[in-house]
């Protein structure tokens, strides 16, 4: 194994996750995780199965988060940035997960080349949010490719998740409210049917930010709406349900 400074890079921190003693490296210069991840990975609390796939997965937060809270055996993140998949490589190195997590260079549209279709029970993603080319300064900064549909389309991940997931397979995603109508008409289409949805908050008074949806490959149509979660109690003062999804 190789030692924690030799796995470390200039520029990059090394960030407590509060699970499991397990951590995770990051370079704020290129992106950082932020709540989103948390919030799906927390959502996701039904996940089973034998093999959990992450789209877009980064510096590998999703998988490591889904690692320690499931009995899920093995757990891939496919991410296209270079930079990020061999940092979200070293993370796994961090936390001595190389047997359980696998990190995979590759497109999310050609997430089908990569692995046989119908072979994993569950999927995550926290997509690019926003379209168009709103606030957009440079089509190749990893924190762009991150933010906006630059390299793919949601339309692109459920294409891909409905081919990947098992009969009954879980998709698991955090999007935008503002894109749900959109969202709900592409995951029928590629029969994905939605199970759950949860809005999320930031203060009590005000308008959703995050949606959270579960969907099943084939489901028979019913959906259950959970009760609003809220972020903040007063500014940098969390809600306890927040600080118990962080393990705090």
């Amino acid at each position: 194994m190789m030692k924690e400074e030799l796995l470390v890079k200039t520029g990059e921190r090394i960030d407590d996750l509060q699970r499991n003693g397990y951590r995770i490296i990051q370079n704020p210069q290129r992106f950082c995780f932020g709540m989103d991840a948390v919030l799906l990975a927390g959502f996701a609390r039904e996940a089973k199965g034998e093999k959990l796939l992450d789209l877009g997965t980064g510096t590998g937060i999703i998988p490591i988060l889904m690692e320690a809270k499931t009995k899920i055996p093995k757990l891939i993140g496919l991410e296209i940035q270079d930079e990020s998949a061999e940092m979200a490589r070293r993370s796994v190195l961090l936390n001595h997960l190389e047997e359980k997590i696998e990190i995979i260079t590759g497109d999310i549209k050609e997430a089908d080349h990569y692995f046989e279709p119908a072979s994993f029970d569950v999927i995550t993603c926290n997509p690019p949010y926003m379209i168009g080319q709103h606030g957009i300064q440079n089509d190749n900064q990893p924190k762009t490719i991150a933010r906006h549909e630059v390299l793919c389309t949601f339309e692109d991940v459920a294409r891909q998740a409905a081919r990947l997931l098992k009969p009954g397979g879980h998709f698991y995603l955090v999007h935008r409210p503002f894109r749900l109508a959109e969202i709900m008409v592409t995951l029928s289409k590629y029969k994905l049917e939605p199970k759950r949805m949860q809005l999320v908050y930031p203060y009590v008074d005000k308008e959703p930010n995050m949606m959270l949806i579960e969907a099943a490959r084939g489901g028979k149509p019913r959906m259950t709406v959970e009760k609003p979660l809220i972020v903040y109690r007063s500014p940098g003062e969390y809600m306890p349900e927040i600080y118990d999804i962080y393990g705090y």
